[in-house]
């Protein structure tokens, strides 16, 4: 297939835009590398890839794309840290709805036109941000309070975008909810603001490379954000995009929503001690609390197994091989003075 990928200069997109090449589909891309700047991809020049340089919420040029596409993958949003959530709650409400908005106007234009078969949107695990319910099965979001942060609302919403698409114009459509992606290549966002954590600055706020941060840089005790109790399930990026395919692949995913991820929960303290044996080998292990953000999930579990039984897919990279791989990739960035 011919694929167009939203967002394509972000952390997931660039495994999944990959992972699409690797198995043969063509893929055009659009970003306006509003988070990082221009930005250059390991795949960029590759066969079978083509790059626009646009915004999303250019209707027209998101119609013309889609429309020489047999599907579209909505990946663009502005998302960063939990930092993001604090710094921008009403920019990530607002201009994800002009995105979402956007984007689904080209795909039922372009769906209409005859050529464009199917919508895939990504979502976010932070809409079962108010569940009670572990593992959280996907047909548990519409029985959960709805998310209380602004990022986690709009998540929802364009999952009722997609469902609402296909009720009044047809257009078919895949959601979803990736948990928690770890990998490498996630750069210094250009608006997000500095956060102390100790005697080390950050300005990515995602928890693992924050982590491998602090720790190449000496940081003893190692400052864990809360008390370290939080339960996530860390799911590699490479995992994550070859589930994406799948449920772009696969007809049974059809108007249906899946939750990706590995089944395996790590609190945030298990995470910390990874990363500190990682760098500091035998030492042992010591640790403070830093006050937590206001909408730091206390637990965030899927359930896994609808997507393991209808697409045959389990994630596979262990959290302890993606900590050695994160761990090095910053220690490079450190070295290099980029973060």
């Amino acid at each position: 297939m011919r694929i167009l990928v939203t967002g394509a200069g972000g952390f997931i997109a660039g495994y999944v835009v990959a992972e699409l090449l690797r198995h043969g589909h063509e893929v055009v891309g659009i970003d306006n590398f509003s988070k990082y700047g221009p930005l250059q991809k390991a795949h960029d020049g590759q066969p079978g890839y083509r790059f626009v340089r646009g915004d999303c919420k250019d209707v027209a040029l998101m119609t013309e794309l889609a429309s020489d596409c047999d599907h579209l993958v909505a990946g663009a949003a502005m998302i960063g840290g939990i930092s993001y959530f604090h710094q921008y709650a009403y920019d990530l409400l607002a201009e994800n709805e002009r995105i979402a908005a956007s984007t689904f106007d080209a795909a039922i234009a372009a769906h209409r036109r005859g050529r464009l078969r199917k919508i895939t949107v990504l979502s976010s695990s932070m809409v079962f941000e108010s569940t009670e319910r572990f593992p959280s099965r996907e047909e548990d979001v519409l029985a959960s309070p709805p998310p209380v942060s602004s990022y986690g609302f709009q998540k929802l919403a364009v999952e009722y975008y997609a469902r609402a698409a296909l009720s009044q114009y047809g257009l078919p459509y895949t959601i979803v909810r990736p948990f928690n992606c770890v990998g490498i290549g996630e750069g210094k966002a250009l608006g997000e603001s500095e956060v102390s954590s100790g005697n080390v600055k950050l300005a990515m706020s995602h928890v693992l490379p924050d982590l491998a941060q602090k720790a190449l840089k000496g940081q003893k005790p190692l400052h864990v954000l809360g008390d370290g109790t939080q339960v996530r399930c860390y799911t590699h990026g490479t995992d994550l995009a070859r589930g994406i395919r799948l449920c772009i692949e696969r007809p049974e995913a059809l108007n249906d929503d899946f939750n990706i991820s590995t089944a395996t929960p790590t609190t945030v303290l298990e995470l910390a001690g990874m990363v500190w044996r990682e760098v500091n080998g035998d030492e042992p292990f010591r640790w403070v609390s830093d006050p937590p953000f206001e909408h730091d999930v206390r637990m965030r579990v899927p359930d896994t197994a609808k997507a393991e039984r209808v697409l045959g897919f389990r994630a596979e990279v262990p959290v302890e091989d993606s900590v050695r791989e994160v761990v090095a990739w910053v220690r490079g960035e450190v070295a290099a003075g980029r973060i």
